[in-house]
């Protein structure tokens, strides 16, 4: 599953402090630890908020098979609940990826949540951020190839049967980098291992049980937790929602048609205000000149640094986050209309982060099966071309390729479900690209205790704490209260997207503006 948000902002944190251990019996259940040695944050200046939280590391098996074999460490963080007369407990927050790193993740979900109906709820849990196995912080970081991503890459649409072979080859290499840097590691990359990370850090901070809040792919973290330690779970709220039943290979190509419908949302809207941008007055005007900009930057790069992968890169946000639909059309149509490549350029982001990267693919490698003929992934590619699904299907088949050169086939996918779970709070957007809505529909039917909301026609992804108050009430009730809609056929509640965030006016919100309020200030989704 590929799924990315760019952000204005994103705070790098890592953790520091002693390891605290935690064992596990047998069946690798993991029993209490001796608690976890908090201390200070590594911190970007005096205004970074984890100035106000805690980090540590925690120590936890390589192989929880083997609870008394090697270690690795897992970075943490804690940012501690204020009203302590009314405390609820510890709140675990994903950011998703799989490969983004959780650490900042508590002080912004309690800015987040303070934001909303029932915002004195936040002060009430400790919020813990973590890196999950192999990311960020935690010991050891993934990075299989480093200059993997660097500009400029090859067109990610192949021309030739000698332009995928480069891919091919290239993406080949990469397996092989990630095999001889961390061999040991990658078998022990599954979600169901950092689902027992995650029961290690609950037993260190001497819980019995833990709320969750999970973006993404936080969201199938979530439910594997849920799955394998259902009894441990209190609350649980699971925000743009991993299609169990297409885990992983079937899910990159759903996202493809997906992805498509925004992009000629974005596309469409841009026609809409063609007296601001001056890129066509239809929506096939507006596609056909992206493409010939894609086509000219294959040719001759924008300022050397932009060619027509990296501007899909760049462009692709708009079709997760309708925030960036202002900014990203005055930068496109600056280039376009005024031959300034600066608005594109402020988004590029040369060389990519190759630890996101790397634990992308070693996870959805050794969660499920993927096909290991190369026939497959090229047919299935030129099939949904032909058919019309365009702008995300090559670049998602580069960004997923290295798993079909991985040095074991991965799987079975953990069966989800388990009896005696709570109330699930679902969340789901009906036009989110990166989770498609039968995933919300879907883990719902997986999880019978569950409640899911909809939100009608909302493009963003992940779209809880961005502004849609109807969401962001049921949430903060539920994490208050424990409230839950009550059940209903198919949805159990319905929320309308919010018409200014959904169809920005570019006549009334500045780009700066606009680029300043594209949603939550760190990343959800794809690292």
């Amino acid at each position: 599953m590929k799924s990315i948000v760019l952000v204005t902002a994103a705070a790098v944190v890592t953790a520091g402090g002693a390891l605290a251990a935690a064992t596990a019996t047998a069946s690798a259940e993991t029993r209490a630890a001796t608690g976890i040695a908090w201390g200070k944050c590594e911190v970007s200046g005096p205004s970074d908020p984890m100035n106000k939280a805690e980090c540590a590391q925690v120590a936890v098996p390589l192989d929880h098979g083997r609870p008394n074999g090697r270690k690795i460490s897992i970075a943490v963080s804690r940012f501690k609940a204020t009203d302590r007369k009314n405390y609820k407990g510890v709140l675990l927050v994903n950011p998703g990826g799989p490969g983004g790193s959780g650490l900042a993740y508590g002080p912004a979900l309690a800015r987040w949540l303070g934001g909303v109906g029932h915002g004195a709820t936040a002060a009430k849990y400790d919020i813990i951020g973590f890196d999950p196995r192999g990311v960020g912080a935690s010991k050891p970081a993934l990075t299989c190839d480093p200059h993997f991503s660097d500009p400029i890459r090859p067109d990610y649409v192949p021309s030739s049967a000698k332009e995928e072979r480069a891919w091919i080859a290239k993406s080949a290499k990469y397996a092989r980098d990630c095999t001889r840097k961390f061999g040991a590691l990658l078998p022990h990359m599954r979600t169901t291992d950092a689902a027992r990370d995650v029961d290690a850090i609950r037993a260190g901070l001497g819980a019995k049980k833990i709320s969750w809040y999970g973006f993404s792919y936080g969201t199938y973290l979530g439910a594997t937790y849920a799955t394998l330690f259902p009894n441990r779970v209190d609350r649980m709220v699971l925000d743009g929602n991993v299609n169990p039943k297409t885990v992983w290979y079937d899910a990159q190509l759903e996202q493809d048609k997906a992805f498509e419908r925004n992009m000629k949302s974005w596309w469409a809207w841009i026609a809409k205000y063609d007296s601001v941008y001056r890129l066509g007055t239809t929506r096939k005007a507006v596609e056909a000149k992206y493409y010939q900009v894609r086509a000219a930057a294959k040719k001759a790069p924008i300022d050397g640094r932009i060619g027509p992968s990296e501007l899909d890169d760049i462009v692709l946000s708009a079709g997760y986050n309708t925030g960036y639909y202002i900014p990203f059309a005055q930068a496109l149509s600056a280039w376009v209309n005024g031959g300034d490549p600066a608005g594109l350029l402020d988004w590029l982001n040369p060389g990519g982060d190759d630890n996101g990267f790397a634990v992308y693919n070693a996870v959805q490698a050794a969660d499920a099966r993927w096909p290991r003929k190369w026939s497959t992934w090229h047919n299935d590619a030129v099939k949904l071309y032909r058919q019309g699904y365009r702008f995300n299907t090559w670049s998602n088949v580069w960004f997923n390729a290295p798993v079909a050169f991985w040095p074991f086939q991965g799987g079975p996918a953990l069966r989800l479900g388990a009896k005696g779970l709570p109330g699930i709070l679902l969340v789901q957007s009906t036009e989110d690209a990166a989770t498609p809505v039968a995933g919300g529909y879907a883990l719902h039917r997986t999880l019978p205790s569950s409640r899911l909301v909809i939100e009608v026609g909302g493009k963003t992804h992940s779209n809880t704490l961005n502004g849609n108050a109807c969401l962001d009430d049921k949430v903060g009730a539920y994490l208050e209260s424990g409230a839950l809609p009550p059940s209903r056929r198919g949805a159990d509640a319905a929320c309308q997207a919010v018409p200014e965030l959904n169809d920005p006016d570019p006549t009334a919100v500045s780009a700066k503006a606009a680029g300043a309020r594209t949603g939550k200030d760190l990343p959800v989704g794809r690292p």
